[in-house]
Order: C-alpha cells, then sequence, then structure tokens
C-alpha cells in the first residue's frame, strides 16, 4: 500500500555504527514517512474516507512499533 520507505536520509555511515552493518540502509533514514499517494479522482470519489481509513489502519503496526522502540531505552523500558 506504501511503496517504500521514505524520507531524509544520512549520506554518511552513522556515527558508531559500520557501513557493512546488516540495517545500515535503515539506520540511515532520519525520518521515517509512509506515503500512499491518492489522485484527485479518488479524493473526490465517494469510496475516499474508505479508503483513507483503510490506510490508517494498514499504517498503525508501523506507527506503534516506531512509538515502541523511539521511546524506550535499551532494555525497553520508558
Amino acid at each position: 500500500m506504501f511503496a517504500t520507505l521514505k524520507g531524509e536520509q544520512l549520506k554518511t555511515t552513522p556515527q558508531g555504527f559500520g557501513a557493512d552493518d546488516e540495517a545500515i540502509d535503515l539506520l540511515r533514514y532520519k525520518q521515517f514517512l509512509l506515503i500512499r499517494p491518492f489522485s484527485d479522482k479518488e479524493v473526490l470519489s465517494k469510496h475516499f474516507l474508505k479508503e483513507a481509513n483503510l490506510t490508517f489502519k494498514a499504517m498503525r503496526p508501523f506507527f506503534n512499533y516506531m512509538s515502541e522502540v523511539l521511546t524506550t531505552d535499551s532494555n525497553g523500558m520508558g
């Protein structure tokens, strides 16, 4: 539904991580954006509210995960 993760990225390897880190592609992100474009026709459709709702529901697990990992320390404490 969202294609690929979007957002501004560092041009270099983040401090404290190696360029060969298995998660380097994700570690370079400064933003984590999920984007689903809608055409004017879709927005004006009588089904748009349903599609917007489905989009937010599909995004929720990612939002929950990011909220958890960004608000806890390395021991999982908030």
